[in-house]
Parts: C-alpha cells; structure tokens; sequence
C-alpha cells in the first residue's frame, strides 16, 4: 500500500465479469496505445472513476490528480483476460479484494469503450452526422450492454436532478424513489451523487420490501461526465455512452417517464432537450409522463424554470410537465399511471416496450456540440426562433457551462482562454443570466463550500 498525496492505494490482478473474458490483440492494441489516438487515457479516466466512486467530489481534472500514478493494464491469458490495477484508489478495496459491483461496473467500461471504438466508430455502416444513424448507434449500444428486456412493459423511470442539491433535497429524492419502488418501477438516472443516488436509494428500500428479486438501477453516463460524477454503489447496471447527446437520446428513448428534481446547468440542460423533443409537432400526441418535483423548500426553484420556459419556449412547453411539491406518493402515483398510458399507446401503435422508436428527434439534437469558445459565442439565442431550435441552442449553452465547471477538457479551456461568452437578444439574455445566478446562489453550480468562479459571462 503507498500513500501518495495522501490517497492511500493498493495494486491487485482481477478477472472478469460479464461477457468481457476474451480480447483480440487489436483491441488490447488499442487500450495500451496512450497516442492521443489510442484508447488508454479514455479507458483509464472512466475506470478511475468507478474506483473511486465514494469520492465526494465533481471535478474531473482533480480526481485524475490525485491519483497520478494509477494505472490500469491488460493482461492477455491462454485462458482469457485480467486486468492489472496498479496504484488504485484503496477504498475500492475491502480486505485486499475489489467491491464486486465495482468489478462489474469496471468490466462494463471495458465492454463499452470497445465497442463503440470497434464497433461503431470504424463502421461504415454508421454515418455519425446522419439523425437515424445516430439512433441506432444509441439502440446497439444499449444492445450489447444487456439493456433491453424484450417481452418487459414499461416500468423504467428516469430520475434526473443535480449532484449538488441540499441534504432536504436529498432526503425527497429518496422519498420518490421509495414510493416508485414500492409500484415495482426501476430507475434509471444519471448514475453520480445527489440527485441521481437518492431514487435509488429510495427504491432499493421498497424494493426489499417487495422482494423483487431483479432490480435494476440503470446509469448512463458518458466519459466527459464519468470522471466527474462516480458511479454511486447502487447502479447495477452501467452503461457509458460516447457523447453527452447520445446520452441524452439514450434517455429518452429508453426511460418510458421522467421525474425531474432541482438541479443546475445540467439539470436545465435535460429539461430543454425533452422540451425541445416534446415540441416537434410529430411528437405531439406521444404520451411521455414528464413530472418536476422537490420538497416545499424548492417552490421557488421550479418557478423559477416554469417562468423561465414560459418566457422563452411558451406556453405549449408548459403543457407537458406538472409540478409537483412536496408530495412523492403523488409523482409516484402519477408516473405509474403514466406508464401504464404508455404501454397502451406502444402496443397500439406496435413499437417495442425497450426501446421508443416512434420519438422524432431533431438533428439538432443529435449533432454532437463541441463547447468551444468560438462555438458557444456563435450560439444563435434569439427569441425570434422556433421554440424547438431555440430549445436546441439553450441546450447547448448549457451543455458548454457543465463542461466549463466539471469537465476536464472545459475546465482547462476556461483556465487558459478565460469565461465562455454568451450573447443574443437582450431580453432573452436577461432571463438566461437570471437563471443561471439563481443556480450559482443556491450552490447547484459545485458541491456547497466550493469556491464558484462563473466559466461563462453573459454579453449584452
């Protein structure tokens, strides 16, 4: 054991778990190519993080600091392959032998990254500026991780919300989640802290209660985000998706109802997506159970969203959530019903219970979005725009500040070229630049007793 700036370590040999028991040498080729394009900086940054998973932190730039010296390798058997940790984080670790789920979740960021750099990245099949294309990336990825269960009715909640939310907030996200679980549904999140623990928490609870032998606690995530928000012990299924769009799309099309809790610019950044979604006309008879709710304390933070989509999306945006407060036997009670509405239009209308095909999504939805600063300053945010471009391109500037707080890549961006900067029509500004300091007062920007320098300014 050695204990570098304080991080006590440990090096160990795992065998796998789940369908990962042999590599090809290409593949192994890839992992241990540490060229700018090879896949072992990628592989060891997700890896580190499901290690380190009780870290309570939301930085990816410093995790990766603090272990310096981890690294991870692959070890090619005539009986298969192992994985050699070296300097890994100690806590992993429980009388010298690794946490089986973080094993599990380990094997799953192998399974994932190969994939998608074997499987899809280098098939001409799959053209990634092409929207039907994009979704099927998103459907066999979540294919060759074991996601879909064909035969299953709709029972999947999504639960999205903030890493850095209140202990009260907290405590609800863990209510909701119980009384979803005591209905049988299983959830499926984000896979950090806060927000993204607490249903499931809450669930995991109910679900002992009602002796389902097979829950599952679904986290999407992607590697951007990963390093920066851990797995929580509770995800049983970890699924990583290459781009944070993709991951999104994997939401929506996999979750078959949606409960929103306080959160930030990411939480925002969600809510715009579905908004955006759910206001193309080809969408507007699809019945999607979409539910904003926190404890009495957070009255004011939905009002705040409800006015602030009210004044830039409009009043047909509004028309597809409720707002719920204080009250989780009532957003359990809802989505249920919701996802019963659902299972009857799916099998009216013929599309799968897995996997919801009959979504239109925008390309402008799909296109990854590079947070650059020449990029976010050339963000059209006018309100002249179509309610669902306008929703694309506030999602996107959201999408850019996550990255400017938590993402490695933005952090450093923002360190060397200083804030990103934003600019559109003054009264549109006005609402973004509101918004966006309620979140930074009410500490939903970083972790509470973090030091918070905005990575973005508003040009009027």
């Amino acid at each position: 054991m050695s204990q570098k700036n304080q991080q006590k370590t440990l090096s160990a040999i795992i065998n796998p778990v789940g369908t990962m028991q042999v590599l090809s040498n290409r593949e192994v080729k890839k992992l241990q190519d540490t060229s700018q394009k090879g896949l072992h900086r990628l592989f060891r940054q997700c890896c580190l993080a499901v290690l380190n998973g009780e870290h309570q932190g939301d930085c990816a730039e410093e995790m990766m600091s603090m272990y310096q010296d981890f690294n991870i390798r692959i070890i090619q058997e005539q009986r298969g392959l192992k994985l050699e940790l070296i300097n890994a984080p100690a806590e992993a670790f429980v009388a010298g032998k690794l946490v089986r789920g973080v094993r599990e979740n380990l094997f799953s960021v192998l399974r994932d990254i190969l994939y998608v750099s074997s499987h899809i990245s280098d098939d001409p099949r799959f053209d990634g500026g092409n929207g039907t294309d994009i979704t099927h990336i998103v459907f066999e990825i979540l294919r060759n991780a074991g996601a879909f269960i064909t035969k299953q009715v709709p029972d999947t909640v999504v639960c999205w919300g903030g890493h850095s939310i209140s202990r009260e907030e907290y405590e609800y996200t863990q209510k909701v989640g119980y009384h979803l679980g005591l209905r049988y549904l299983n959830i499926c999140t984000g896979c950090g802290p806060g927000a993204m623990k607490g249903p499931m928490k809450g669930a995991y609870i109910a679900h002992a209660k009602q002796r389902v032998n097979h829950s599952r606690f679904i986290g999407l995530t992607e590697p951007g985000i990963i390093a920066a928000e851990s797995p929580n012990p509770i995800v049983n299924e970890l699924i990583i998706l290459p781009d944070i769009e993709k991951r999104l799309e994997a939401f929506v099309r996999f979750g078959h109802g949606i409960v929103v809790f306080p959160g930030g610019a990411g939480t925002c950044e969600e809510i715009l997506y579905l908004l955006g979604i759910l206001l193309n006309p080809a969408n507007k008879s699809m019945p999607f159970p979409l539910v904003f709710t926190g404890p009495a304390s957070a009255k004011s933070y939905f009002e705040d969203i409800d006015a602030f989509i009210g004044k830039t999306l409009g009043a047909e945006a509004q028309q597809r959530y409720q707002i719920i407060v204080d009250n989780p036997l009532e957003v359990a009670k809802i989505m249920r019903d919701g996802l019963e509405t659902v299972t009857r239009y799916r099998r009216q209308h013929g599309d799968a219970y897995y996997f919801n095909w009959l979504l239109t999504v925008d390309e402008h939805f799909q296109k990854p979005f590079e947070p650059t600063h020449d990029n976010m300053a050339a963000l059209e945010l006018k309100l002249s725009l179509p309610p669902h471009e306008l929703a694309a391109n506030l999602r996107r500037a959201m999408s850019g500040i996550v990255a400017g707080n938590i993402k490695e890549e933005g952090v450093i961006a923002i360190r060397e070229n200083g804030p990103f900067q934003l600019s559109g029509d003054p009264e549109l500004m006005q609402e973004i630049d509101a918004l966006l300091q309620s979140f930074v007062d009410h500490y939903r920007m970083k972790l509470p007793g973090s030091h918070y320098q905005p990575c973005y300014q508003i040009v009027q």
